[in-house]
């Protein structure tokens, strides 16, 4: 049976009263996606609405909201009529009504337009979300009642929770048990027995926004302060990489050196479960998309394997081979320090990686999502190379 299918649940219909924003915060097959987009049709069923449609990109917000098991298309009410343009991101409906897509990644291209009602999905996720909820909300404008309904597994976003509390925002909690019924046998229960508990669980199956951990080296408020926007003038790129022990994630990290002496987290380019040549070739991809200079590798674990899979895969490939003397959470700790001093920012939001570095704590142990933090590990060899290794004397201008 789908996700979406049968009827919609109390907590999947819009709430009563007056509101500007509704906001449903809820674990991952929860049914918010089938919320949204029953919500724009039957707003649209009116005729001459103006919608804009928000995603973390525009693949997603096409994938996902429009054409997805639970999308606009898939939902078509019966009579109605939805014409779907993807070259100009736009839906028509036979009234007159009008969605456009947009992604949560350029803010600025919701300057000009001018909407009736809007979706955004996921916006919890945007890699500039509260720049783009702001020009949202001024863009959604249009009628005697405009409104705006936010769908989103959450994040401790300290925007997202200055907004939730918010006069006139209705907010919508849910699980994804609350969907059973709706999702195969099985599914939420084997979940629940493998991430029950964790950081991750209490995040995308409860739908809870979890706070710092006692003695964490990050803290969300720390991660969030250090968010910036990527800068023209970088001037040396490098890929981390924490290869996986006996087929875990492999951490791939791109980060940056700007010309102001800040590092940047530019990507997180992980990899689950992956054969050592599906790694490395994810390696080289990330090399290759971000210009790097130079790729750090652990070879721990591998050893000359981890260098030899990587020249197999682009025998160019500069590599620095570096071995950890100490744990993960001893080699964090430095790192750390340079987020604190606002040496270092996140160009964007990388949820998996930014949950396993508030998992790192003082004292040596780990109790973030899973049983490793390779992302967090990749992160620390990148930063570390950028800022506390030998670096060139007169550094070149790039651009991306």
């Amino acid at each position: 049976m789908l996700a979406g299918a049968g009827a919609l649940r109390p907590p999947q219909l819009a709430p009563a009263g007056d509101w500007g924003i509704w906001v449903i915060l809820a674990g991952r097959g929860f049914g918010k996606t089938r919320a949204g987009a029953q919500w724009v049709h039957d707003l649209a069923a009116a005729g001459g609405r103006r919608f804009a449609l928000v995603a973390p990109s525009l693949d997603a917000a096409r994938a996902v909201m429009v054409e997805g098991e639970s999308g606009l298309l898939a939902l078509l009410p019966p009579g109605q009529r939805l014409s779907w343009q993807p070259a100009s991101k736009r839906l028509i409906w036979c009234n007159g009504s009008e969605a456009r897509l947009y992604s949560g990644a350029e803010p600025d291209g919701l300057r000009g337009g001018q909407f009736d009602y809007a979706w955004g999905d996921e916006f919890a996720h945007w890699a500039h979300g509260e720049e783009t909820v702001m020009n949202l909300r001024m863009a959604t404008r249009l009628g005697p009642a405009p409104r705006i309904m936010l769908t989103t597994t959450p994040l401790p976003l300290n925007w997202l929770k200055a907004l939730l509390a918010e006069p006139g925002v209705v907010v919508t909690r849910g699980r994804t048990r609350d969907n059973e019924r709706n999702l195969p046998k099985g599914f939420v229960g084997a979940l629940e027995r493998r991430f029950g508990g964790s950081i991750t669980g209490r995040q995308e199956l409860e739908g809870e926004i979890v706070e710092d951990l006692d003695g964490a080296l990050w803290t969300r408020a720390l991660i969030d302060r250090q968010r910036g926007q990527r800068p023209a003038d970088l001037v040396r790129v490098v890929v981390g990489v924490d290869p996986p022990a006996g087929g875990g994630t492999c951490g791939i990290i791109v980060a940056a050196l700007a010309g102001d002496g800040r590092a940047f987290v530019l990507a997180d380019a992980s990899i689950a479960a992956a054969r050592p040549e599906d790694w490395a070739r994810a390696v080289v991809a990330a090399a290759d998309k971000w210009q790097a200079d130079r790729v750090v590798a652990e070879v721990n674990q591998g050893g000359a394997m981890v260098t030899a899979m990587l020249k197999s895969v682009d025998a160019a490939l500069p590599i620095t081979a570096v071995r950890a003397a100490r744990g993960k959470v001893a080699r964090a700790e430095p790192v750390a320090a340079l987020y604190a001093e606002g040496r270092v920012c996140h160009a964007g939001v990388f949820p998996a990686l930014e949950d396993e570095l508030c998992g790192l704590l003082v004292g040596g142990r780990y109790a973030g999502p899973g049983a490793s933090p390779d992302r967090a590990d990749a992160a620390v060899w990148a930063l570390t190379a950028l800022l506390l290794g030998d670096r060139p004397a007169v550094p070149g201008i790039r651009e991306l």
